[in-house]
């Protein structure tokens, strides 16, 4: 009995038709495009796994005649892949559009700062918020999700076969659901500090000696992070529902480019 360990020029285009769409993912999905994770430590996370990919699941190749034909498959599967981890990263973006309204309604809004991980700028609210979402994303085995959903495209979406009809309408019905997502994790924040802002107007009238500015911006900060830590144990909740909208976008996007 012999076994067949050949790996011919046929396998090695394979390969990194699937190693595209895998990498590409892995550069823009959450938890896995942390900037302070080692590019070695993602390239080998992306190898390993387009090497598990291509041993497991049986896939067609698509007919091309030359090198330009073969650029246009790399170019579609790294398309593919940074849709699908494009989709996760917006989900998991309202958590730190939610903390940014948040530090504005308290007023905290000018204390930003350079998040390392995500290489932009953050909020004090929004930077928690996030690191919290990505604990609870290990914790619930979200990334698992995230791994699967990936595996899963290779058998609803043959190689080189992306299409994009049934996107704008998914990315349109996701947009307007992010404002009205953000904006449900903010009421709190939003009714409380209202209510604090009518009580501040209220004695500027009746004793306007008082320098009302200078005390009311310390009122809102002391009252807006007591309600923060009230609600901390909302936290869990918040994050599921953020993770029931990742799942749906995912799936919508995936079914999208069928």
């Amino acid at each position: 009995m012999t076994i067949n360990t050949g790996f011919t020029l046929i396998d090695l285009e394979k390969f990194l038709m699937i190693l595209m769409r895998i990498t590409s993912f892995i550069y823009i999905a959450p938890f896995f495009n942390m900037a302070n994770t080692p590019q070695r430590v993602k390239l080998g996370l992306g190898i390993f796994t387009a090497a598990l990919i291509y041993m497991a699941v049986p896939l067609e190749l698509p007919s091309y005649q030359n090198l330009m034909e073969y650029s246009m498959i790399i170019i579609k599967e790294s398309v593919t892949g940074l849709l699908i981890g494009f989709s996760a990263y917006l989900c998991s973006t309202i958590i730190m559009f939610a903390g940014r309204m948040i530090d504005t309604e308290i007023g905290m809004s000018m204390a930003t700062m350079f998040d390392q991980t995500l290489k932009t700028q953050s909020s004090l609210t929004g930077g928690l918020y996030n690191y919290l979402l990505l604990m609870m994303m290990l914790v619930t085995d979200m990334h698992h999700f995230l791994l699967k959903a990936l595996v899963d495209t290779f058998q609803l979406i043959p190689i080189g076969g992306i299409r994009a009809e049934g996107l704008q309408t998914t990315l349109l019905e996701f947009i307007s659901n992010y404002f009205m997502i953000g904006f449900r994790i903010v009421i709190p924040i939003f009714c409380v500090t209202l209510l604090v802002n009518v009580i501040l107007g209220i004695l500027a009238k009746v004793a306007p000696q008082m320098n009302m500015f200078a005390v009311g911006i310390q009122i809102k900060v002391l009252v807006g992070y007591a309600i923060l830590f009230l609600l901390a144990g909302m936290l869990p909740s918040m994050a599921s529902f953020i993770f029931s909208n990742m799942r749906d976008m995912v799936t919508e996007v995936i079914k999208g480019m069928l």
